[in-house]
């Protein structure tokens, strides 16, 4: 038993401590997040989950770590999606640059406990229900077909249930207090527009872990593995969204790539009981499949683009009103 507490012990004490040194040391002041920050600290998450790999492979063996690496990259991969919807919400609702990783921050921490009771409640009914794989295999290609599908048209925040739900219920600000959440107006307590975006992240992530929870399933069931890749898959996130915000618009082809690998992680599943993909040519095909939906994008012809209307937002400091 003390066995197999101690590593959750551990990494949850890891990520508390990670989270903390975040908040209250390095953005403890708002500010706007530059490109020479964003990569410093992807090339943090990035290195911490090599070593933690490392370090399943050391004490666990070749196929955890494979499979933690490989959960890692699907995961990654997939919350490249989130990247699109955060860069628009950010641009419609014109955050403010410095109270961006705010957002991203409350945000995230939400996620980790909402993909944690996922995670649980997924590898339950595993345990539960043995045929359940098979109809996670079909939503998985069901997913996947119906992303590779879809035009690359970013959604309409106005038409999001949870936006007009709140801006229904909930008395507002017209604009931006600082990085704070809710403020005081005339002896009544109001939300401010920040509050209203990490209301949509947290939505968001929700509808992207219905579709990465069962695609990191799909490689292993061991709930650490699962737990972990997920954690370190969203911690690293915000820096990937500041270090590739300019960038992401130009992988036209990305979302046919992450369809091809729900697709074929679903019929990995559904297959699972008559044949078992080895779990180094699983991660191969996963990652050869990203490698080549980069490269197509990378490679198609540039287009022009359009300049955005001058005084579509106001400035920084019409913002906070």
């Amino acid at each position: 038993m003390v066995e197999s507490v101690l590593p959750w012990v551990v990494f949850n004490i890891f990520l508390v401590a990670m989270l903390l040194l975040d908040l209250l040391v390095f953005h403890r002041k708002p500010h706007a997040i530059g490109m020479k920050e964003s990569l410093v600290w992807t090339g943090v998450w990035v290195g911490l989950a090599v070593i933690f790999g490392l370090g399943v492979w050391l004490f666990e063996g070749s196929t955890h770590a494979i499979n933690f690496f490989s959960g890692y990259v699907v995961e990654e991969s997939l919350s490249v999606d989130n990247l699109f919807v955060f860069l628009m919400l950010f641009t419609y609702f014109c955050v403010p640059s410095a109270h961006q990783h705010r957002v991203l921050f409350w945000g995230i921490l939400t996620a980790i406990v909402l993909r944690a009771a996922f995670i649980l409640g997924g590898i339950a009914l595993f345990q539960a229900l043995e045929w359940i794989i098979y109809v996670f295999g079909a939503f998985l290609i069901f997913t996947g077909i119906r992303m590779g599908m879809q035009s690359e048209e970013n959604p309409h925040p106005e038409g999001n249930p949870v936006l007009k739900l709140v801006r229904r219920f909930l008395p507002m600000t017209a604009n931006y207090h600082g990085s704070k959440f809710f403020t005081i107006e005339n002896g009544r307590r109001l939300a401010t527009p920040l509050f209203m975006v990490f209301m949509v992240v947290n939505l968001t992530d929700v509808i992207f872990a219905v579709d990465s929870i069962p695609a990191v399933l799909a490689i292993t069931q061991d709930p650490f593995i699962v737990y972990t890749s997920n954690m370190f898959a969203i911690m690293g996130l915000r820096s990937i969204y500041f270090a590739l915000s300019g960038f992401a618009k130009k992988l036209h082809y990305l979302h046919y790539g992450l369809s091809a690998i729900l697709v074929f992680l679903g019929v990995k599943m559904i297959l699972s009981s008559v044949f078992e993909v080895p779990t180094v040519a699983s991660l191969l095909i996963i990652a050869g499949i990203l490698g080549a939906a980069v490269i197509a994008s990378l490679r198609r012809p540039a287009e022009i683009e359009v300049s955005p209307t001058p005084g579509t937002c106001p400035t920084d400091v019409e913002k906070e009103g």
